[in-house]
């Protein structure tokens, strides 16, 4: 049977001499795989539309297993994301976590629609870090690891300065730090940027500086966060940590 899907290619692998398979993340289906026959070869109808993190809309069979892809119309290659080593490795972190955390043929337009938006802004100039971490933050419901931001986790109060928790899985009000001694201390600040960006319209983002010290504050809390729970461990990010070690 025929499909056509609007699309963001989320990762591809090589397949004999000449072909590809790609993993699509569609509007209308979620997750699918094809196989993109001669896909390498350069001079292919299928070479560019087979590219990382392209945007297009894609015409290919599919019944049960892995479908063949037909032909294909770029909508945008987010072609500053591939001229930039920073912007490349924060979008390859990107759509990695996004699949190990999806099932394929589970449509989401609301991730469909999360993954273009944090790819644009990449692609825009906008602050990479800060991408990442509304991506994260919004990735933890799909991973079914949500923590609580919007009061204490111990005493729901929804007052006071908070902690982070991981062993409680979220902020700890002043009165309850008791609970965790190896709580994350954060700064006020933090503790609402943190709540900010879970609810953040990606649409919405203008230029955000943050201080380099709230942004680790930030990540520090993400990456013990995702670490404990997610059971996800990506190539990706230990990349990207070694990327941002050298150039702070």
């Amino acid at each position: 049977m025929m499909h056509k899907a609007e699309a963001i290619v989320i990762r591809t692998v090589d397949y004999g001499e000449s072909n590809k398979i790609l993993t699509l993340f569609t509007r209308e289906a979620g997750k699918i795989g094809v196989m993109a026959r001669g896909a390498k070869k350069p001079k292919s109808r299928l070479s560019a539309i087979s590219q990382l993190f392209t945007y297009g809309q894609y015409l290919f069979q599919q019944s049960s297993g892995l479908g063949t892809l037909n032909q294909g119309e770029i909508l945008t290659s987010f072609r500053n994301i591939r001229n930039d080593l920073f912007s490349t490795s924060y979008a390859a972190y990107i759509v990695e976590l996004l699949d190990k955390l999806t099932e394929e043929k589970r449509p989401n337009p609301f991730l469909f629609e999360l993954l273009f938006q944090s790819l644009n802004a990449l692609n825009e100039g906008k602050d990479p870090e800060v991408i990442r971490f509304i991506f994260e933050l919004k990735m933890l419901p799909v991973a079914g690891i949500t923590p609580e931001i919007n009061r204490c986790v111990k005493c729901k109060s929804t007052e006071g300065k908070y902690e982070f928790s991981v062993k409680e899985g979220g902020f700890l009000c002043h009165r309850c730090l008791v609970n965790d001694p190896y709580h994350i201390p954060i700064k006020k600040k933090t503790a609402e940027l943190i709540r900010l960006f879970y609810h953040f319209d990606l649409q919405r983002l203008g230029n955000i500086s943050l201080k380099q010290e709230t942004k680790e504050e930030i990540k520090k809390v993400l990456d013990e966060y995702y670490e404990a729970y997610s059971g996800v461990y990506l190539k990706s990010k230990r990349f990207l940590n070694q990327l941002e070690k050298f150039n702070p």
